[in-house]
């Protein structure tokens, strides 16, 4: 099916945004040289002085973002941009003192005389002392010591931000610790980040579900490839400068937000006054399969000073690669309806146990340019384009111990019973407490083992490309952007093969399992021969331990090519003009933008499952074929020993079988959503002598439309449906800072944001997947989280570069969003010899009103101010350390029916409490670094409720939680001199589980573990 939505002219908006912009460039000409480099304010006699300049750090050069520069006896104040520069306007003429302020430097105080012309300032900050500081006293090299440097950047921007953010900056040049962004900022106060393989992937904001938190890159929301939940390790730290977390939403942020916005800052050739080049390059082993990692990275940036202008241009790469393999354990529970013996109403069954055995090689890549130009003073033209991309190729030997396979079998008495190890005749013991089974522990008879063997090549990738301008027209200022982003969630599964047990008519040629679920950490199998008795019962033979002496035979051979496509066009314009209001210096800001974004699913399948096309193709049934010799590469005991695949010979299987059949579409998982929003938002930043109050009201209307294919199942004929939608949704925001003293800051916040349904969830149909055994519906009927909230928090900075901050904050929220998941229970979807009624199934629903509250702190500093002080050595003022938590509490209202009613739960994602302890030293180009990352269990999804044996309780054994998360990086480096220094990286020290269960935390469902990871290499910078 071919998409009206294709069609559209969804690039004229942008068209004409772009032009506007453009148009703007002749007048860089006739105004850029007749005024000074920023407006005035008005309603005041106008005053002529202007003084304009920059601040840097001496020895270095380095540019000082965000350092403020002040008059204080006038209440003039401006901060420094990301360029070093700054400019104070409206001065009137006579001799004025300025004082200029960064963490981590005393204040520099320059007497300055303005007469009827701009007056230019250029202050190199040292950490001398007195009026004279930075002239020269003392010189400080830069990447002598990172962390403090980084810190003192990001307190920096974060002390001078109108609204309450957390900063992390790089280390020096472009440098942050971390190989992906959620890692990156995982370490920053109230984050909290959820972790697939090991890697850290999603982003959780004061413990608030992780579709609350949006992405964007300079400024402009970026979709990911998966959708509203953002994903952060397809973006490797590399390309940023500097990652901004916002976590109270104002008027000029999207109105999609609800906890906050992590906006990646990318380098300029213009954040450094010369060339610059870095370079890093490490290798590294991976305990678990001892496998390797190495990566790499590459930035050079330069400015060139031309006859029509300054232009810039910096470029980045950066790769990163890993193989590993995954110990896994999986149990699906299930209440069941046959089990009516004394205490069944608590009792859940184990209906399969598995292992899902990964070999994978995981890698991170990206690559960016971008050019800026300087036409003339005030005026900023640039373009960039970013490529970053995340791919999995795995391959994945899964065996399913299916116990609930016979459970219609299952006896159905109610009264209590003498325990008999020999389950009654044609029973297998499944959900017998006669037998003596209990859900954790037990023995269950003629099972069928369901061996599935997976090659993936998963890649997500975002292609996004912005070009804007800023520009100052007098007392105006001019900001333009225009966005394309193309952002790919490429699921290929190029072969997946089902192999099966022979049928329960010949239960001896299948498993006896004793299972052995007791400990939370590992499930333990034991594998035995099935004796057939002459009265029909069954006994445990000898015990195996090849899983390949059980005889399986191949059933299904699929491959399929899976892409979802996301297209994104943004066009905004904001402008801006100075005035003074009430005597007090204020900012207008007004802005519109237009997003234009559709997502697309679409599939083909090669799918043969029957002997005589096997036999067609020459495939032989048989799972030696494909077997490899070697034994198991991960650390698990398993109980039974068994044999890789080759994923050659299995790729060579899919090629026979395109001998008889073709890729086909699959049009009951095709959809295509389309979201339009239009958005326009006024406010106004007025700065007194006490603080700042920001305040102003975003709207927007937001237009969808969704596409897909409704399957009949008797028939497969395929008809098309379509759901449309509007809404006008409003966000109201209110911000007060206030300057308590020199140090000490106040914020309160008052804000508004919503959460929309994610666009799969928007599709009116139903999709499956046969490998992962899942069914998804959407909901084009759902409607967005809406939240209202307050914070209020109080930072004090210490010199040179502590801090300490509280908080606390409340949000309102209603509509809350739930995924739900079940077993999808009906035969709609059957088709092609497939009963898909067992599946799981996901969709998501509505349910009442909810809220979230905590309280925050951090608090860092280093021990370098008070060793004289303390009578302490020199050395020991390199020790400082980093400290955050968050305590959370939440509660929610699931979506309920007519039996079953609505219930209150925590909000799925939100922790309960998260915490960072960061302890390290620097000194004499020596820095050590530890980190331990604490997030407490967490609700993943509702569990569905039904009336099971005259009950109501949960389907599948409650509700769906992670378990809490615990992590312990290190890292060491050693500066050699100003270009050169080595570095070792020690990850996931503590090795713990990636797990899930079910109700209590005795029912795991999922635990993976990885290995721990170390890696040393080299760093140049020139």
């Amino acid at each position: 099916m071919k998409s009206n939505l294709s069609t559209r002219v969804r690039g004229r908006v942008l068209a004409h945004a772009l032009l506007t912009g453009c148009a703007l460039i002749p007048l860089t000409v006739a105004s850029a040289h007749a005024r000074p480099d920023a407006a005035t304010p008005v309603g005041a006699p106008r005053a002529p002085g202007a003084i304009t300049g920059t601040v840097s750090q001496a020895g270095s050069g380095d540019y000082l973002d965000g350092a403020s520069v002040s008059i204080p006896a006038l209440e003039l104040s401006t901060v420094v941009d990301r360029t070093g520069r700054f400019s104070l306007v409206g001065v009137p003429a006579g001799t004025h003192e300025l004082v200029i302020r960064y963490v981590g430097f005393p204040d520099a105080r320059r007497t300055v005389t303005v007469a009827d012309a701009a007056v230019t300032l250029d202050v190199a900050m040292t950490t001398a002392t007195g009026a004279t500081a930075g002239e020269g006293d003392e010189i400080v090299v830069s990447g002598s010591r990172p962390i403090a440097e980084s810190e003192a950047a990001a307190l920096q921007i974060q002390r001078t931000s109108p609204s309450l953010v957390s900063v992390i900056a790089s280390d020096s040049i472009g440098r942050l610790p971390d190989q992906n962004v959620a890692q990156a900022v995982s370490r920053l106060p109230g984050v909290g980040v959820q972790r697939d393989q090991g890697q850290a992937r999603y982003i959780t904001l004061r413990g608030a579900p992780i579709n609350w938190t949006t992405l964007s890159i300079d400024g402009i929301n970026v979709v990911s490839p998966e959708g509203r939940d953002a994903r952060f390790d397809s973006i490797p730290s590399a390309i940023a400068s500097q990652i901004v977390v916002r976590k109270a939403v104002t008027p000029d942020m999207t109105g999609e937000t609800i906890a906050g916005n992590v906006d990646i800052i990318t380098r300029s050739a213009f954040d450094y006054p010369g060339m610059k080049v870095q370079a890093k390059g490490g290798l590294g082993y991976v305990e678990l399969g001892k496998k390797t990692e190495y990566e790499g990275s590459l930035v050079v940036s330069d400015r060139i000073d031309t006859g029509i202008g300054e232009f810039g241009i910096v470029s980045s790469a950066s790769l990163y690669r890993r193989g590993m393999v995954t110990d896994n354990f999986e149990t699906d529970f299930e209440a069941v309806k046959e089990d009516k013996r004394p205490g069944y109403q608590t009792r859940n069954w184990a209906r399969e146990t598995e292992n899902k055995l990964y070999r994978l090689t995981r890698k991170n890549y990206s690559l960016s340019t971008r050019l800026d130009w300087r036409p003339a003073p005030g005026h900023k033209l640039f373009a960039e384009t970013i490529y970053s991309a995340f791919a999995d190729d795995e391959q994945r030997n899964n065996y399913i111990f299916d116990l609930d396979d016979q459970q219609s079998r299952a006896p159905t008495g109610s009264a209590a019973c003498t325990v008999n190890a020999r389950p009654a005749s044609g029973t297998t013991g499944y959900a017998d407490v006669c037998t003596g089974n209990t859900p954790l522990l037990g023995t269950v008879y003629g099972v069928d083992l369901n061996a599935n063997f997976t090659v993936r090549k998963y890649k997500q990738s975002v292609f996004t490309n912005t070009v804007g301008g800023d520009h100052e027209l007098g007392e105006w200022k001019v900001a333009w952007r225009g966005n394309f982003t193309r952002s790919i969630d490429d699921r290929t599964q190029p072969a997946q093969l089902n192999y099966e047990s022979p049928s329960f008519a010949n239960a001896t040629n299948r498993l006896t399992v004793g299972y052995d679920l007791t400990d939370p950490q590992l499930a333990k199998v034991q594998l035995f021969r099935t004796i057939r008795n002459a009265d029909g019962t069954f006994s445990r033979g000898a015990q195996v331990t090849a899983i390949e002496d059980f005889p399986t035979s191949l059933t299904r051979l699929r491959s399929l090519k899976a892409q979802d496509v996301t297209e994104a066009y943004t066009a905004k314009l904001d402008i801006s003009r100075e005035a003074s209001l009430f005597g007090a210096q204020t900012v207008f800001t007004a802005g519109v933008r237009y997003d234009d974004r559709t997502k697309t699913a679409n599939e083909n399948l090669l799918d043969i499952n029957s002997a005589a096309q096997f036999a067609a193709a020459g495939i032989s049934t048989n799972y030696s074929a494909i077997a490899k010799p070697g034994g198991f590469q991960g650390e698990i005991p398993l109980g039974y020993t068994f044999q890789y695949f080759d994923r050659d010979k299995v790729l060579g299987l899919v090629d026979q079988a395109r001998s008889v059949a073709s890729y086909q579409p699959v049009d009951a998982n095709f959809y295509e959503v389309g979201e339009r929003v239009y958005s326009a938002y006024a406010m106004a930043t007025t700065t007194t002598n006490w603080g700042s109050i920001v305040g102003g009201a975003r709207v927007e209307h937001i237009r969808n439309d969704a596409r897909a294919f409704s399957i009949d199942a008797a028939t497969s004929v395929a008809t098309p449906v379509e759901a449309k939608s509007s809404q006008t949704l409003v966000y109201p925001s209110l911000h007060l800072n206030w300057d308590v003293n020199d140090r000490m800051k106040a914020r309160l916040s008052f804000n508004t944001g919503a959460a929309r349904p994610d666009y799969d969830q928007l599709r009116p149909n139903l999709t499956y997947n046969d490998a992962n055994l899942t069914v998804s519906g959407g909901n084009p009927d759902a409607k967005p989280e809406k939240a209202k909230g307050i914070d209020a928090y109080v930072e004090y900075y210490t010199m040179p570069r502590g801090f300490l901050s509280i908080g606390a904050y409340y949000k309102d929220v209603t509509n809350v969003l739930f995924d739900s998941v079940q077993t999808f229970g009906s035969n709609i979807l059957n088709s092609g010899g497939s009963d898909r009624s067992q599946y799981q199934f996901s969709t998501v629903l509505n349910g009442g009103k909810g809220y979230i509250m905590g309280i925050e702190g951090a608090i860092q500093q280093q021990l370098d101010p008070f060793t004289a002080d303390l009578g302490l050595p020199d050395w020991m003022g390199g020790f400082g350390i980093q400290l955050n938590a968050t305590i959370n509490k939440s509660r929610a209202d699931t979506p309920g029916t007519g039996d079953i009613p609505s219930r209150k739960v925590p909000l799925p994602g939100a922790s309960d409490a998260i915490y960072n302890l960061i302890g390290y030293y620097e000194k004499y180009g020596f820095s050590a670094r530890v980190s331990y990352q604490n997030r407490s269990a967490w609700l993943d999804a509702i569990g569905s409720v039904a009336d099971v044996g005259g009950v109501v309780r949960g389907v599948d054994g409650g509700d769906f939680y992670w378990a809490k998360d615990n992590e312990l990086d290190a890292s060491v480096r050693y500066a050699i001199n100003g270009n050169f220094e080595i570095y070792a990286d020690f990850a996931n020290l503590l090795n713990g589980p990636g797990r899930r269960y079910v109700g209590t935390p005795a029912y795991t469902i999922e635990h993976e573990t990885f290995g721990r990871r170390y890696t040393g290499g080299v760093r140049v910078t020139f």
